[in-house]
């Protein structure tokens, strides 16, 4: 397992630098000037001119590049070209915890919905049961996340009053505070991952539940609950757990719009702000942080497999 780690490791860098050169070079191709536009009330040519060479960009691009990569790896990843030009590493920093926060508890919601349905869905297959949590995973995929994000606003936050509609508390304020601002973004997006995961958890369990090894295992008096939890359930887990790494991925990125309906300024707000803006040196720094998160989520979801399936070795 050391020398697995090493080598994704290894490969995890240079992908993070594949993707940072790509995006950089890409930034600079698309057509127009962010500083002409920054100008463009005033029209004064010199004065996008100076601001050019006030970040940098009057260099040729190879020296541009150079320094780009020499910065990062000292940790320094710019500052805005816009406003009051915020460092990079500032304006990441301030967005990610928000981020997490919202993804850790998605995905935890996720979990506790979609586990236990999609168990009772496969154990009762064609019942009842299985129709309703069928019936109710794909109005989970077919409801926008937006639309359930406005849904829930008009309910608990303007009808009833019991939550805050918009905004975002730091969890060092309290934690009632925090969470209750996190309550309603966490429903509208955890709800369509948990639809998804409870279907995933339904056909990998049928199919696991047909294979000879569990009627092998029943002829010889196991009981039930043993042979699902022990035996069933881990072997289902494999298709799984790659969604639900999939899935934690998308949800660390950012939820662009989630987090627009909800005013919470966090990573996938910052990154779209930033192509908007063309602000390369927030888009460099936001969409390596991204990198980071994809690239942590599968080597996460390789590892468990050899956590859940012990005849996985990769050395």
């Amino acid at each position: 397992m050391g020398k697995y780690l090493f080598r994704r490791g290894i490969g995890a860098v240079i992908v993070m630098w594949a993707v940072a050169t790509l995006v950089f070079f890409m930034l600079r191709a698309v057509p127009g000037d962010p500083f002409l536009a920054m100008v463009f009330d005033t029209g004064d040519p010199a004065a996008a001119e100076q601001l050019r060479r006030d970040f940098g960009f009057d260099q040729p691009l190879v020296v541009q590049y150079l320094k780009y990569f020499y910065q990062a790896l000292q940790g320094n990843f710019g500052s805005s070209i816009y406003g009051s030009r915020v460092p990079v590493a500032q304006i990441v920093g301030e967005a990610l915890p928000r981020t997490l926060s919202l993804a850790t508890l998605s995905f935890l919601l996720a979990l506790v919905i979609a586990v236990p349905a999609g168990l009772i869905s496969a154990l009762k297959k064609n019942s009842a049961a299985d129709h309703a949590v069928t019936l109710v995973a794909f109005l989970g995929l077919s409801m926008p996340d937006f639309w359930l994000a406005i849904l829930l606003i008009i309910v608990f936050a303007a009808q009833l009053q019991w939550l805050p509609a918009i905004g975002y508390v730091p969890l060092a304020q309290g934690f009632w505070p925090w969470f209750s601002h996190l309550i309603l973004p966490t429903i509208a997006i955890g709800t369509p991952f948990a639809a998804i995961i409870t279907r995933m958890i339904r056909s990998s369990m049928l199919e696991v539940l047909k294979a000879d090894y569990m009627r092998v295992s029943r002829s010889k008096g196991l009981l039930e609950n043993r042979l699902l939890l022990v035996h069933a359930f881990p072997n289902a887990l494999i298709p799984v757990v790659t969604v639900m790494g999939i899935a934690l991925a998308l949800l660390m990125a950012g939820t662009v719009v989630v987090e627009n309906v909800f005013a919470i300024k966090g990573l996938g707000r910052v990154l779209i702000q930033g192509i908007l803006n063309r602000d390369y040196p927030v888009v460099q720094g936001a969409i390596l942080v991204v990198t980071a998160i994809f690239v942590f989520c599968n080597l996460l979801v390789d590892v468990l497999y050899t956590v859940i399936d012990p005849r996985i070795r990769y050395d």
